[in-house]
This record gives structure tokens, sequence and C-alpha cells, in this order.
């Protein structure tokens, strides 16, 4: 597997991979189309190695003739294949015909659509659309997906699945909803993301041979897809001549009247992530009480700005808004915190003060890390959340430029972006992380990294990643029904653990 196998690209980046590898490297685009066939069926047929009928739908364009492959590479292998067209196959042109004419000159036929409803199958393939859908399915072509979701067969994508679009992985109108996707040439970023999940399933990746050089260029500006590897790739076992002070302290900030446990969670966090020291600046009401199950946790009652500058004197860094309300008080020590020279990671309740500031008065700022929500995304950006929802990537390289921060953009495939352009999706987490408290979480997790000596978008990608997986540890123990977020705490040192940490 090449260095590019985990790289993202949009529709036109891999278009680019594609006629590189056909023009500059003298690869026939047929040769290229075979070998995605059977890539294909080599999945299938590990996966589902039961299913002796398939169905393969087919439409216009090169994801149509990688059907025509498949069904022929599927026939020579026995299984029973039928081959559904949306249009006429004669219309198919350049290597989709020959994929076409191949299937028919081995004696293969094409079904016409509708198909009989009381057909059964074991599989049902889909290569109606691929990767050029710019808007919302229409017609027949979108009766054909809903047919396709109803029935009671495993579906497999090839290459994406029909409807969902590849850049911003949001479901065009409609989309099949797969158990698995083999795609190929390059990761699409849509599949990582949004509803992209959701309808790829399980998905396979296989570049076709295609050699390392023909993707260079489009490479340059491509993001990262985060796997296990980025966690021992960034983080090395610690040296055995250490001390508390080696891996740095942080002082999280925030936990007002009613609200202590945003910040305990924000500091337990970061003790997890190996944070040599974590001190919080929290509310005097509930200082003296807040560390009593977890005294490895310092704390420093915070009156007003005049107190957090006094303890500012130390070399921290910060991390501000869990649980700090919308007070006088709140917005002074957000203030006092982004006045600092000190790195900062913003979440929560000073994400929404920090909206409310730069309405009035941009504010730009060196070593910093904002970790929204879509909702808080939006505050940021000023527009709604579905703004935000229809391009993610999009969302979080605004939010950076804007702010002059890294940006923690969370969700279905957490986007993590830079304000130099470069971006990264973390493919980890499930929906029982979707409770309070768990981006308090995420955030002890950043400032611990940062406090350890990452920089802004390694300590932003570790830790999105980090929290993810401890989430998908949690739940595998426990189910998603039922997570809290300090079951996310508890999982952190098996995730440091199976990295080697």
């Amino acid at each position: 597997m090449s260095d590019t196998s985990h790289k993202l690209y949009t529709a036109e980046q891999v278009r680019g991979i594609d006629y590189a590898a056909i023009h500059d490297f003298g690869i026939a685009g047929y040769k290229l189309m075979c070998r995605a066939g059977r890539a294909v069926v080599d999945v299938a047929c590990e996966s589902f190695p039961e299913a002796g009928r398939w169905l393969i739908m087919c439409g216009p364009g090169n994801n149509g003739g990688d059907g025509y492959v498949v069904a022929r590479l599927a026939v020579a292998a026995g299984i029973d294949v039928t081959v559904c067209s949306l249009i006429d196959p004669r219309q198919l042109k350049g290597d989709a015909a020959k994929a076409y004419a191949d299937w028919q000159a081995g004696g293969g036929e094409v079904a016409s659509w509708p198909l009989p409803e009381n057909d059964s199958y074991d599989l049902a393939l889909d290569a109606l659309l691929g990767t050029g859908i710019d808007r919302a399915v229409r017609g027949e072509f979108r009766g054909a997906i809903a047919w396709l979701n109803q029935l009671a067969c495993p579906k497999l994508a090839i290459d994406i699945p029909s409807g969902l679009n590849a850049d911003t992985g949001c479901v065009m109108g409609c989309a099949v909803r797969a158990r698995n996707t083999v795609t190929f040439v390059g990761r699409k970023r849509g599949m990582y993301t949004a509803d992209g999940p959701d309808h790829c399933g399980s998905i396979s990746f296989d570049q076709l041979a295609i050699p390392a050089e023909a993707v260079t260029e489009q490479s340059e500006s491509a993001g990262k897809l985060l796997t296990m590897d980025s966690l021992s790739d960034a983080l090395k076992p610690r040296p055995r001549n250490s001390h508390k002070g080696s891996f740095g302290h942080v002082l999280a900030v925030g936990g007002i009247k009613g609200m202590s446990g945003a910040i305990r969670l924000c500091g337990e966090a970061a003790l997890r992530s190996g944070a040599g020291r974590v001190t919080l600046a929290t509310d005097p009401a509930h200082a003296g009480v807040i560390n009593l199950d977890r005294p490895e946790l310092m704390v420093k009652a915070i009156g007003g700005e005049a107190e957090l500058l006094a303890v500012l004197e130390r070399d921290f860094v910060l991390a501000v808004g869990p649980g700090l309300g919308a007070t006088d008080w709140s917005g002074s020590l957000l203030k006092t915190c982004i006045e600092s020279e000190t790195a900062l990671v913003v979440d929560a309740d000073g994400l929404n003060l920090l909206a409310q500031q730069s309405l009035k008065d941009p504010v730009y700022r060196d070593r910093w890390i904002l970790t929204p929500h879509p909702a808080e995304a939006a505050r940021l950006l000023n527009c709604k959340v579905p703004q935000i929802q229809q391009d993610r990537v999009k969302a979080a390289t605004a939010i950076a430029k804007r702010f002059g921060a890294c940006v923690v953009l969370k969700g279905c495939g957490t986007v993590v972006a830079d304000v130099s352009g470069e971006y990264s999706l973390c493919p980890a987490g499930n929906p029982g992380m979707a409770t309070a408290g768990s981006g308090d979480v995420l955030t002890g997790i950043i400032a611990a990294l940062l406090a350890q000596g990452l920089s802004c978008f390694e300590a932003a990608c570790i830790g999105a990643l980090a929290h993810a997986q401890a989430g998908d540890f949690a739940a595998a123990g426990l189910g998603e029904m039922g997570m809290i977020a300090g079951d996310i705490i508890d999982a952190l040192p098996g995730v440091w653990g199976a990295a080697g940490l």
C-alpha cells in the first residue's frame, strides 16, 4: 500500500489522478476499469460468500461500465447474475461501451427497468450514478434508488453510493444505503463525513496499482484520513528519565456555579491524556469540593479577571469554555485567555461568547484551537446550521481562516482544518458519544496534547482521533444507548495503550 492510501480527495482530484494514470503513465482506461471490477468481485465474494445470486444495477457513464465488468467477472466465478440498466446500454461511450460489449459478447443479457417485484437476490450492487452527481437525484433514478434500499438483501456500492455527494457527504435528494462500498483510485472525502458513513457502510479501497507518481500532484492539496497509526506516528513512548514537568501543565478555565461538572470532565480528560499537571480555574462556589474524588486535580478559585491574570504568570496551556456560562465573569475570563500569549483551546460557552464578540470586532490569534459542534460553527460564521452541514470541510476551513485558528468541527466524520487549508477527517466515533460532556472531554484531551509539545494541528487531529476511538472502545463494552462522557475518559488509557504509549 502506498503512502497515499489514506489521502482524501474531491471528485475532481480523483478525475485528475485517473487522467494522469491514463495519459501520463499509459495505463488504458479499460484496464483500470477491469482492475476496479476485479476489486469489487473480490470484496463481494469475501464479504458475502453465501450470496449466489447477484443483482447489478447499471447507469450511464463509467460507473455503469464498472457494473458490466463486475457482472462478467462474477459469472466467470460461477455466480448467477442479473444486470438491469436504467438506460439503453447502446448509448454508452468509451470504456463503458467496451465493458458492455464484452458482457454482451459473453452471452450476458440486460434487463430493462423496472424489474419484476417478485424476484429475490442475495446481493444487490449499485453502479448507477458514480461520483459526478452535483444535483438532486430525480426521475427513474430516484425510484430505482428507493427500490434498491427496500430490498431485503445487502447492498454493495461500486465506487460510491449513488446519490451521495463525493465531496461533501450530503445526500442529493436520495442515496443508496449500502452495507459495503468498494472505492478506487482515491478515497472520496464525502464518504467519511456528514451522511457518508451511514450510506457507505464498510469501506474498502483499491488504488488499482496506479503509480504513486501519478497521484503526487493531486495529493499536495488532499486531506488525510486519520487512523490508529496516526497516534503512534505523532506520539512516542516516554523516556524513562521523565518527571511531571516533562509533560506540561494544563489550566482549564470554566465551571460557573451550577456547571462544575463540565470543567471537571475537561480536567480529568487532560490527566488521562498524559498532561503532567492539571489545574482547574473555576467559580469559588465549588472550588473547594470539585476535586474531592479526583485529588490529582489542582484547583484555583477565580473570582474575576485579576485572579486569573495572577495565575497566568505561570507556564500553562489553556483550555477555556466548558461550563463557562455567559455572564460578565465568563466574558472577562475568556478575554483574558485570548489576550494571553499561551496556546489555547476554546470550546462550548467560550465559542458562543467568541461568536458574539467577533460580530463586533474581528478576533484573530496565533496558536489556538476552536472545537465547535455544527450549531457553534454556525454562530462563528453567522450562518445557519444547514449551511455548515452542506460542506463540513469548507465550513471548518472558513472558520480557521476567519480566526487564524485550527478548527475541530465535531460531528459524524469530525473535520480538523488549519488556516493553511490542510485538513483531516476522523472516521471513528459513534452516536453514543452524543451526550452531555463529551465535548468537554475532547477539550481536555487536546489541551493535554498541546501541553506535551504537539503543534495545534497535530494536537487537534490526535485529540479528535483518540476521543473518537475511546468512544468506540466504550461502546464496545457498554453499548451506545447508555454511554456517558465519563465512559470516554475511562476508555482513554486503552486507546493510548493500543498505540503503544
